[in-house]
């Protein structure tokens, strides 16, 4: 059946085709398959003159069987601080994770982001992240690339200069700010449109009116994200004073 597995009897009849001299085109046309289909069977069990049907069906089933063993159990989650129910964080951190992949947040990106978020430090290591994710060194640094491009997470040498990747109040504030950067090159842009497409069209009107509503917006997000963290970040009196007084 197109589409499907290929069976021993073609897998024989594409040695017979390779015998005989025939193209891969000829072969997958008296199979009822794709070309591509034939000619990536023969290239991954041999070659043109190396393709044998028998050992070509064994490996292929053998291939099978290891794609089929479950995935190895993540290590088991070590004990939660605080007495807190690890069950329960777990799920919790699915459904957290859930939610930011639901804004827009890439999935792996989302379990960094939800790892570090719930963690009473706010900072893990690389390798750190790798074994609470148990996932690969390349995806947490792939995901901590993007969370820093759009300023969610930040990072910083500890004392052993081993670089730890941070989430604080500020970070929000941070990430809030670079969004508005970004969203005020599409201001710039449209009003770019105003002036080629002639201020008197309605194309140009049109995009006069997303500049001014994108600006309108982006100005009072940022405004917002002053004042939020001016109120709610804001050291009370009594820290600022402990604060000049442990300074040297």
């Amino acid at each position: 059946m197109p589409g499907g597995r290929l069976t021993q009897q073609e897998r024989q009849q594409i040695a017979r085709g390779l015998a005989d001299g025939l193209a891969y085109a000829e072969i997958a046309r008296r199979l009822d398959r794709p070309t591509s289909t034939v000619t990536r069977e023969v290239m991954r069990n041999g070659g043109h003159t190396a393709y044998r049907a028998d050992l070509a069906h064994r490996a292929t089933e053998q291939r099978a069987q290891r794609r089929r063993k479950p995935a190895p159990r993540n290590a088991p989650t070590p004990p939660q601080p605080h007495g807190r129910d690890s069950e329960e964080v777990r799920r919790y951190e699915e459904e957290f994770t859930t939610v930011l992949v639901g804004s827009g947040v890439p999935k792996m990106m989302a379990r960094v982001m939800v790892c570090l978020y719930t963690t009473d430090a706010g900072s893990l290591t690389a390798a750190e992240l790798v074994q609470r994710l148990q996932v690969s060194p390349a995806s947490v640094s792939k995901a901590i690339a993007f969370l820093e491009e759009q300023g969610l997470v930040r990072r910083e040498r500890d004392e052993r200069r081993r670089e730890r990747y941070i989430v604080d109040n500020d970070v929000w504030y941070q990430s809030m700010l670079a969004s508005a950067r970004s969203t005020a090159q599409l201001v710039v842009v449209a009003r770019q449109g105003v002036g080629i497409l002639g201020p008197d069209t309605p194309a140009a009107a049109r995009l006069e009116n997303i500049a001014r509503f994108v600006d309108f917006v982006t100005e009072s997000i940022v405004r917002a994200a002053e004042q939020a963290r001016e109120i709610l970040y804001a050291k009370p009196p009594a820290a600022e004073a402990d604060d000049a007084t442990a300074r040297p």
